[in-house]
């Protein structure tokens, strides 16, 4: 469910660009330094952003790092690394671990019983040193669980659940910003929970798969309301967010607000519409 909240590089200047992948490159060391090769294995781009947000708000005190890795074996190449580095990390796999667990009761996937069974001791670590965020991802996770059993007819039900998730995520200490980032985490959790279904209804149609948007889909208007929905929770998640006063990094933090997160949902549609020419040619 992941991958949808990234830069859109076109707008973007290329020292910002740099910056934004050293703190991608900060993550995904520290995600190997403390887990392994299958905790680096769980990087992600949307919790990149969770990592910009924080440092910018609490101006964490940042190291830059020259670092070499399988990606880069030759060259070194930049890595930011802080407090909320570590944060997140510990935050990216707990929501791997149950991501995990979800593929084992949902499908019975093998694989996911293995992966967590390898990421168990470390959950149970993170659990013991951040008891509210795991509460809030297992409550929120159980209801949504339950929501899709029972195959909930109301969106704003079910994407809620991911928005509340992602709420308790980017509360990093409960203080006098809590209610903004848990504003800001709640409808960007919304919006990639609808991005998700979006990107994935072709697929459970053909395979009669539960997806939330199936039950308020009209063909004729179905793109615009999508479209229009996925708008609406951006807009609550920008507003909060200029509320919050962030200095560092802004032009990344704007870029990815305003531009980053259609880039996917650009691209599902001009993948959609070359395919209804491509049949409709044929």
């Amino acid at each position: 469910m992941f991958g949808y909240v990234n830069v859109y590089k076109p707008e973007l200047k290329m020292k910002d660009f740099y910056k934004y992948k050293a703190y991608y490159c900060g993550l995904c060391k520290t995600l190997k330094d403390k887990y392994g090769r299958f905790g680096q294995m769980t990087l992600s781009y949307d919790m990149t952003f969770l990592i910009l947000l924080l440092t910018s708000l609490y101006e964490s005190e940042t190291t830059r790092l020259q670092n070499r890795c399988l990606v880069h074996p030759v060259k070194k190449h930049d890595t930011l690394v802080n407090e909320i580095t570590d944060y997140v990390a510990d935050m990216n796999i707990a929501l791997t671990y149950h991501h995990l667990m979800d593929d084992w009761a949902d499908e019975k996937n093998l694989a996911g019983l293995a992966g967590a069974g390898l990421l168990k001791k470390q959950y149970e670590r993170i659990n013991d040193k951040f008891p509210r965020q795991c509460k809030g991802m297992e409550e929120s996770l159980r209801k949504l669980q339950e929501y899709e059993v029972n195959k909930e007819t109301n969106i704003d039900l079910v994407s809620r659940c991911f928005g509340e998730l992602m709420a308790e995520l980017f509360v990093y200490k409960e203080d006098r910003w809590e209610q903004s980032l848990r504003t800001i985490g709640f409808y960007l959790g919304k919006y990639i929970y609808l991005l998700d279904a979006y990107d994935d209804i072709e697929k459970d149609l053909k395979k009669n798969n539960y997806n939330p948007l199936i039950f308020s889909m009209d063909k004729e208007t179905f793109e615009d309301d999508c479209r229009n929905m996925l708008t609406m929770m951006m807009a609550q998640c920008t507003k909060e967010y200029e509320m919050l006063p962030c200095l560092l990094d802004i032009d990344i933090l704007h870029n990815i607000l305003y531009d980053g997160v259609w880039t996917k949902f650009d691209e599902i549609q001009k993948e959609r519409n070359i395919r209804k020419e491509q049949k409709h040619d044929s």
